[in-house]
């Protein structure tokens, strides 16, 4: 059983929207994240990645399902939030929600 990974609002300071390897929908949805974030006066950057090109100091990653696991392996000190629909999923807006109101972010996987 993998360890849960829990990352105070305070201390998150990168978001990765990470991707298969496309720039099509995902890019969109990255950038919606963005959007979202600046919309709420948050200072965390975010940034779009294939699954396995992601920073290694990544705090939260944002992901397709089908993706989740193996973004965890990749960056296993992030916390990973899986969404199923590339715009307007709720798991998306959460992350933006928890984080304007001070909220902890826990990994999903």
């Amino acid at each position: 059983m993998t360890e849960r990974v829990i990352k105070e609002a305070n201390d998150v300071k990168l978001i990765v929207f990470a991707c298969e390897a496309g720039m099509g929908s995902s890019l969109m949805g990255a950038n919606q994240l963005k959007k979202m974030v600046k919309k709420a006066k948050l200072d965390i950057k975010v940034v779009h990645a294939p699954v396995q090109q992601m920073p290694a100091n990544v705090d939260v990653v944002v992901t397709h399902k089908s993706l989740a696991a193996q973004a965890k392996t990749k960056a296993p000190n992030a916390a990973v939030v899986p969404f199923m629909m590339f715009f307007g999923d709720p798991a998306v807006k959460g992350v933006v929600e928890k984080l304007k109101n001070g909220e902890a972010i826990e990994s999903e996987v």
